[in-house]
């Protein structure tokens, strides 16, 4: 698959067949395209912490508050994206161009993962209503958790459904 055919396959999945477990060499795939992402001053300002089992189960009912995310305890695999320090040179140009490069540095990194799960067939949703506190005491950890993200493979009758995107032109200008 090119880039583009990645973008278009890859969609934020609500049904995954708990029956069907990640293979090990994919989510070492997976984890190692995040680790190439490319970060500010190359701080790698993250953690992942990929959880299974029952441990999954927990992390996923984390993000059930008030209804939400209900399909995320099929997911076989919960990866919680909780923030790092940064390295003294992106903190400095944090400082100075009151920027949060964190912020960015994540996204890329769960971009470039959620893109190679969606090459080695498997699907993904990208959770932001998260309980911060339950999860940092579930997987023991000492910095904000920003993302969570379940991943796994799809029922087979989860359709590809059409993207609803803005159109190019609303969205881009050429000078």
């Amino acid at each position: 698959m090119d880039f583009l055919e990645i973008a278009h396959a890859r969609q934020s999945c609500r049904a995954y067949d708990e029956s069907k477990m990640v293979e090990q060499e994919k989510l070492i795939r997976v984890m190692e395209a995040a680790r190439l992402a490319p970060s500010a001053c190359n701080a790698q300002p993250y953690y992942f912490t990929v959880c299974q089992g029952e441990m999954a189960h927990q992390v996923a009912a984390a993000t059930q508050g008030m209804g939400m995310n209900k399909f995320a305890t099929q997911a076989p695999v919960i990866i919680v994206v909780s923030e790092a320090a940064y390295n003294k040179t992106a903190a400095m140009g944090a400082r100075v161009k009151a920027n949060d490069y964190r912020s960015i540095d994540i996204g890329i990194a769960v971009a470039y993962l959620t893109a190679e799960a969606a090459t080695q067939g498997l699907s993904t949703c990208i959770l932001g209503w998260l309980d911060d506190s339950k999860i940092r005491k579930l997987c023991n950890l000492n910095t904000s958790v920003r993302l969570v993200i379940a991943m796994g493979y799809a029922k087979e009758d989860d359709q590809l459904r059409n993207k609803k995107r803005k159109d190019l032109e609303k969205l881009v200008q050429y000078l």
